[in-house]
């Protein structure tokens, strides 16, 4: 069947194994021909070099949040900006969805809203509810005794109406209500985009969002934040605010999904483009690893002017062009093979889930074994998070992906 121009063609073909014929679809591409593989259960094969920043975006995100619960552990310098891994998964998220849905639209295939909200409801609700559900069930689970309101969980507006200063248990909700804002808003803007396609109109919706992030970040910083700024050590500190103005809500944070998205935009839809891309790919790694560096000199004040308002974008366009280059599995990045990588990008969304109160347990009840810090609470604490994690991967999180193939 041929598609819309620029987005390639998708064929079925035949191949011979032994004595038994099957049937495979192919995905025609200006960059060459591939297969698109299938798991035994139905579900895409997981590109390596995605799985492998998925991994890192979890560790880097849990040993940041070792760090600010002070468990002492090694190589706290690194930790310190472990923040960023949250971009680097709204960075995956863009592109990966963007790409979902882009496909769709090349392929002619009317997007099912019903099957696209199925799929991400099975995918996202069932684990998130069991935590939630912990929480207000047995307040020891509870790595902070503070914690917003049940109904702001379920309506997923933590991160727009948090009192950090009280509320700082399951705060890691935050990004996943971004997520969810993105899941429930994006759909609709490229329906809306893709009636009369134009790459005038997509790059002006693009840019727009991108100059009323920037524009947000820097009035709220000037108008709300500023005038309360406490300067330290040659540093300015805005404390609790910034994290409630700046920091959690989905209007001043959406730089890296945003981003994604682009990538995924130029793979569909300007081919040619990203043909180029993937012949220069450790060229884009090494421009993704110049910008990282940058956006880490650049956050070593954190919440300074230039941080808050052009740090984002850059960071958000840093990850981006790691996404792109992860997403070749020619590149370096795409082709390297680390043990149980795809073991920890499995269980990244249990241990997001679940990390935070499992150190709080893990202190709260082995203190001889972590109290002192270093190599031996890094071990024991890593060890009871991995449990916590695949315990509520293969309990909820696995059997309701099943049921999603199932039924969505």
């Amino acid at each position: 069947m041929k598609t819309r121009k620029s987005c390639g063609t998708i064929m079925a073909a035949n191949f011979t194994h032994g004595d038994r014929m099957k049937f495979s679809v192919l995905w025609v591409h200006p960059i060459g021909v591939y297969p698109l593989p299938h798991r035994k259960d139905g579900t895409m094969e997981r590109i390596r070099g995605l799985d492998l920043l998925r991994a890192i975006a979890i560790l880097w995100v849990m040993l940041f949040h070792a760090f600010v619960a002070e468990l002492h552990l090694p190589f706290e310098a690194v930790f310190k900006f472990g923040w960023m891994g949250v971009d680097l998964f709204f960075a995956l998220s863009g592109y990966l969805i963007g790409s979902q849905l882009f496909k769709s639209y090349c392929q002619q295939n009317p997007l099912s809203w019903k099957q696209f909200y199925l799929r991400r409801a099975f995918r996202i609700l069932p684990a998130y509810w069991v935590i939630v559900v912990l929480y207000f069930t047995i307040p020891v689970f509870r790595e902070d005794p503070g914690i917003q309101p049940l109904w702001q969980f379920l309506t997923f507006t933590v991160n727009l109406l948090i009192d950090y200063k009280h509320n700082r248990a399951f705060s890691q909700a935050w990004s996943l209500c971004i997520e969810e804002h993105f899941y429930l808003c994006f759909p609709w803007i490229v329906m809306v985009l893709m009636k009369k396609p134009s790459i005038k109109k997509a790059a002006s919706v693009c840019i727009g969002l991108f100059v009323f992030g920037l524009f947000i970040r820097g009035y709220l910083w000037i108008v709300e934040l500023y005038p309360h700024r406490i300067e330290r050590d040659g540093m300015i500190r805005l404390g609790r605010p910034y994290f409630e103005l700046i920091y959690f809500p989905t209007y001043s944070r959406i730089d890296g999904l945003l981003a994604g998205v682009m990538v995924a935009g130029v793979k569909y839809f300007r081919p040619t483009w990203w043909k180029q891309w993937m012949e220069k790919k450790n060229v884009l790694l090494i421009l993704s690893s110049l910008g990282l560096l940058a956006c880490i000199l650049m956050f070593r004040d954190r919440q300074s002017f230039i941080a808050s308002v052009i740090g984002y974008p850059l960071l958000a366009a840093s990850f981006a062009l790691l996404v792109a280059a992860a997403a070749s599995p020619h590149s370096r990045i795409g082709s390297l093979r680390i043990p149980f990588v795809s073991n920890i990008s499995t269980l990244a969304y249990s241990l997001y889930l679940t990390h935070k109160q499992i150190f709080h347990l893990t202190s709260l009840y082995l203190p001889d074994w972590v109290a002192a810090g270093g190599y031996q609470a890094l071990l024991v604490h890593s060890l009871f998070v991995f449990l916590g994690a695949a315990g509520l991967y293969w309990i909820v999180e696995r059997p309701f992906l099943l049921l999603r193939n199932k039924f969505a």
